[in-house]
């Protein structure tokens, strides 16, 4: 609901590409996402009516973040924030996200694949609708929600393990 009108957020429309046969060993990948950015849209009330998200595969990321940012390898997820046209139904931008990274991050840190992915598709909303990480502050703001978020989703809190190695 948002706080000032009392009404709930209107449901995004979520478009999930999975581009690579790598994702067919996770079967509830796009329930999963699309359950991510749900609760994420109506826990901020954040105005989305469309976010594009592609599950693909490292070499794919790899070129995007080549491209993009200048970093040849590929990273766990990239989020595109989208311009919209004056007047146009906001689409956010698109969110991508490699199977095999995810699957490495999910055995180094002891993570089950569907949470870490729910973390991912919401650490890159957020991306798209202005959060980042650039300072300590924003950081500890955009880790906030991401708990947050997850919380409401009964799925744990992605930095709880990093929190009690650094205590």
């Amino acid at each position: 609901m948002t706080a000032a009108s009392g009404r709930r957020a209107a449901a995004p429309v979520i478009d999930i590409g999975i581009v690579s046969k790598l994702w067919d060993a996770e079967p509830l990948a796009e329930p999963t996402v699309r359950q991510a950015i749900a609760t994420a849209v109506a826990t901020l009330s954040a105005s989305a009516s469309e976010v594009s998200v592609v599950l693909t595969d490292d070499a794919a990321v790899a070129k995007l973040n080549c491209h993009w940012r200048g970093i040849d390898k590929p990273t766990n997820v990239l989020s595109f924030s989208a311009a919209n046209a004056q007047g146009a139904p906001p689409f956010l931008g698109d969110i991508a996200i490699p199977y095999e990274t995810l699957k490495r991050e999910c055995k180094e840190e002891q993570r089950l694949f569907l949470h870490h992915l729910a973390h991912l598709a919401v650490h890159g909303f957020l991306h798209l609708i202005g959060y980042d990480h650039q300072t300590d502050a924003d950081a500890a703001a955009m880790e906030g929600l991401e708990t947050k978020i997850m919380l409401l989703m009964n799925l744990p809190d992605p930095y709880l393990a990093r929190n009690r190695r650094d205590a």
